[in-house]
């Protein structure tokens, strides 16, 4: 009977000082609370409470990953998008977040996913795609707001993924290929601005130089002879058959001079 009393008491003690001490890790603290009534925050290290008077409410001070579920919203341009995110948040103010909010985690979850859905539902599907470091900026700032008062701080929100439907992926796909043919007609147009400007400026430059002409073209005919082709037609220039027109006729006049 005495073994047992012992034992009994043993019990008791140990389950007493299980309520009295409470050790804290270093990323932790201790909201204490007095017959009911906020008293302080501790932490952290070794805790001393008494027993059925004070009680605490252990709190995590490290970042938490929260994943935002897949949320289907309707952006601006009346697209149907799917769209999910990842939300970096830590507390910094125990009390705030034990006193003010039933369950902060769950309640910046909720908040993560209506913001979510209400923010980019007001931009249309392009900036989704191409302007998402922006959105991601303009999410955080909000959620950072409306937590502030349950002391919450939001560090970094990320949009991961949106989806499409086939049909508007075969629609941005036939969009992507039209604006890819359209630049090529522009770089080949401007090309081919640039090459008559060129092409007039040595034209203006060679009709003030005949002779450069004539060298030119020369230098062009033994570029062809180089060539291993059997054949070889080349157009004559014009001022070449006039020289050699008004040779001729100075042949025939000297002639029939000599004749008369």
């Amino acid at each position: 009977m005495m073994l047992y009393t012992t034992a009994v008491v043993l019990v008791l003690l140990l389950a007493l000082a299980t309520q009295v001490f409470k050790v804290l890790r270093e990323y932790e603290r201790g909201v204490v609370f007095f017959l009911g009534r906020f008293q302080e925050v501790k932490g952290p290290g070794l805790i001393i409470l008494i027993p059925f008077i004070q009680q605490m409410v252990r709190v995590d001070l490290r970042t938490v990953v929260l994943d935002v579920p897949t949320q289907d919203l309707i952006t601006r341009d009346n697209v149907s998008v799917r769209v999910n995110a990842v939300v970096y948040f830590r507390v910094v103010d125990p009390q705030m977040a034990i006193n003010n909010i039933e369950s902060y985690s769950d309640a910046t979850s909720q908040l993560a996913q209506t913001t979510l859905r209400s923010v980019l539902g007001q931009h249309e599907l392009d900036e989704l795609l191409a302007e998402r470091e922006r959105l991601n900026k303009d999410l955080q700032a909000i959620l950072d707001q409306q937590t502030d008062d349950w002391g919450i701080k939001i560090a970094t929100v990320e949009v991961k993924h949106v989806d499409l439907n086939d049909s508007m992926v075969r629609a941005l796909a036939r969009q992507a290929e039209a604006e890819r043919n359209r630049r090529a007609k522009v770089i080949h147009a401007t090309g081919e601005l640039e090459a008559s400007s060129k092409l007039k400026e040595a034209a203006e430059m060679l009709n003030e130089a005949p002779n450069a002409l004539q060298l030119r073209y020369m230098q062009t005919l033994t570029e062809i002879a180089n060539e291993k082709t059997s054949t070889i037609v080349f157009p004559m220039p014009m001022n070449l058959v006039e020289t050699l027109s008004t040779l001729a006729k100075t042949a025939e006049n000297v002639k029939s001079n000599e004749d008369k």
